[in-house]
């Protein structure tokens, strides 16, 4: 059986509309795919940790020698890595905030990215684990960035996801959402129309 995972950013919950564009895809989606599951993850509403030192810690510390607060520092890590691991398509609601990702995101990435986990170093470079997944993005912006330089996120997402071995990944922009109400409608109706035929 296919699952979904589908990853919520906005500090808006449901209300945001990277969360929207996110939902219509995937219900687009499961008109193909009835049997299919879906996980929903809003990171604001359930908000994860951020890192510190005593994760780390914790992350490194050999098995047998951790504090039984160290445990429960790791098991939160690998309850969300094997959620994503059994996961074959990624679907994540990205809104821009203050030209990055929401902190939430971030503090998703750092409880995912774990050596010799989610990846692992070679002599050949680091080589990720997490493979043979497909990857939605859809991104929501105030003002216009793709492909211009102060687009940060593409990039890091990519890069990210890519290191951990999710090197199969698709963008959706709905940008100038805070142009005006045309403009704002017509990136939104792009976006549909995009993630519509992404779903089929």
């Amino acid at each position: 059986m296919t699952t979904l995972l589908q990853l919520n950013s906005s500090i808006f919950s449901s209300g945001g509309q990277s969360t929207q564009l996110a939902d219509q895809f995937v219900t687009a989606w499961q008109a193909n795919e009835p049997d299919a599951q879906v996980i929903v993850r809003d990171l604001a509403h359930d908000a994860i940790p951020h890192l510190d030192a005593q994760r780390v810690l914790a992350f490194f510390a050999q098995p047998e020698t951790r504090t039984p607060e160290q445990q429960a520092y790791v098991a939160e890590s690998d309850a969300l890595i094997e959620e994503i691991k059994q996961a074959q398509i990624i679907v994540i609601g990205l809104p821009m905030y203050n030209f990055g990702i929401p902190s939430t995101l971030k503090a998703y990435f750092d409880q995912i990215a774990r050596a010799g986990v989610t990846f692992r170093y070679t002599e050949n470079g680091p080589e990720g684990l997490l493979t043979g997944k497909k990857v939605y993005v859809f991104a929501a912006r105030g003002g216009i960035y793709a492909g211009t330089p102060l687009d940060s996120q593409t990039n890091y997402v990519r890069d990210f996801l890519g290191f951990l071995g999710m090197d199969n990944t698709e963008f959706v922009y709905a940008e100038g959402l805070n142009m005006g109400e045309t403009a704002k409608e017509a990136a939104l109706a792009g976006a549909k129309l995009r993630l519509t035929a992404l779903a089929a």
